[in-house]
C-alpha cells in the first residue's frame, strides 16, 4: 500500500523566493496570480458593517463591534461579527464593505500564520500592524468604486507590555491612536460617547461598559448601526485583549451589562418628570 505524497511548500529560485509574505506566495504559485482582482464594476446591494469601537484599558485594550449589516435602507443581516482574532495578543475590527472586509480579515490571518511558520517566530505588534496597513493600501481601487474597508487593529505588545490600537484610511494611512478609535457609519456618535467617559485607568468592566454605551448611543442615532435585540438575544462583539491574550466575552455577560444600561437610562428618564412632580405637589 502505497502513502500519499507528503504536501509541502514549493520551493523556489534565487530572487523568486515570496519569504514570509502569503500573499507574495499566492502571487507566485497562483494561476490567476494569487490575489483578488481589485477592478470590479460597482455593484448594488453590497452589505456594509458598521459600527466598531475601541479604547486602552488599564491592563491591555477592547473591541467592539455592532452586529447589523445594511445594503442601502434595508438590513442585510443581524448578526454579522465585526471583531476578529489576530493571532493570540491581537484582534481586528472591520467597517465598510462586508464582503471584501471579512476577506481581508481571511488573509491577514493566513498571512500572520503563513509568517509564523516560515520565520519560526509570531510577527511583532507593529508589523502585523504594517501587513494590514499594506492589504488596506492594496485594496485601494475597489475602495474607489464604494467597497471601501477601514479596519481598526488593536493588541496586548509583548515588547513594551502595553495595550495599543491603530486606525487606518482607505489609502492604507496607519495612524496610532493613545486612547480610542471609532469607525464606520456610527463612529462620530460612537467616538463622542467612548471621548467624554474616557480614563487611562479604566478598568476592562468599565471599558466593556464605556463600549456598550457607544454602540447604544450610535444605534440611537445612525439607522445602519444595531442595538442589543432583547427578542432575538443579539448583543455586540465585545472582546478583551491583555497579557493573557485574547479573549471574546460572552453574550450572557454582554446582555447582563446592556440591562442594566437601559435600568439607568431609564432612571434617568424618570428623574426629571418626578421632580416636576414633587414640585406640583408643593
Amino acid at each position: 500500500m502505497s502513502l500519499p505524497p507528503r504536501r509541502t511548500l514549493p520551493l523556489f529560485g534565487i530572487g523568486e523566493d515570496p519569504g514570509p509574505s502569503f500573499a507574495g506566495l499566492l502571487a507566485a504559485t497562483s494561476p490567476a496570480g494569487g490575489a483578488p482582482a481589485t477592478g470590479q464594476a460597482e455593484i448594488p446591494g453590497v452589505s456594509h458593517a458598521t459600527t466598531t469601537v475601541a479604547l486602552r484599558h488599564c491592563d491591555g485594550v477592547l473591541m467592539a463591534g455592532d452586529r447589523r449589516a445594511t445594503a442601502g435602507n434595508l438590513i442585510s443581516h443581524r448578526s454579522i461579527e465585526k471583531v476578529f482574532p489576530a493571532g493570540r495578543y491581537a484582534g481586528v475590527a472591520i467597517a465598510g464593505a462586508a464582503g471584501p472586509s471579512m476577506e481581508m480579515v481571511r488573509l491577514f490571518q493566513l498571512q500572520l500564520e503563513h509568517y509564523e511558520k516560515v520565520e519560526g517566530q509570531p510577527l511583532s505588534l507593529d508589523g502585523q500592524a504594517n501587513q494590514l496597513s499594506q492589504m488596506v493600501r492594496a485594496n485601494l481601487t475597489s475602495a474607489l468604486q464604494g467597497l471601501v474597508v477601514v479596519p481598526l487593529f488593536a493588541g496586548w505588545d509583548q515588547r513594551r507590555r502595553r495595550g495599543r490600537l491603530f486606525q487606518y484610511d482607505v489609502t492604507g494611512g496607519r495612524y496610532e491612536e493613545q486612547d480610542y478609535a471609532a469607525a464606520g457609519s456610527g463612529s462620530l456618535h460612537a467616538g463622542t460617547v467612548v471621548k467624554l467617559g474616557f480614563r487611562p485607568d479604566l478598568e476592562p468592566t468599565e471599558a466593556a461598559d464605556l463600549a456598550i454605551s457607544a454602540l447604544f448611543q450610535a444605534a440611537d442615532e445612525d439607522a445602519a448601526t444595531g442595538g442589543p435585540d432583547l427578542v432575538r438575544g443579539i448583543f455586540p462583539v465585545v472582546v478583551n485583549i491583555d497579557s493573557d491574550g485574547y479573549r471574546r466575552l460572552e453574550d450572557s455577560h454582554i446582555e447582563e451589562r446592556f440591562r442594566s444600561l437601559l435600568a439607568s437610562l431609564e432612571v434617568a428618564a424618570d428623574a426629571p418628570d418626578a421632580g416636576r412632580s414633587a414640585g406640583d405637589a408643593s
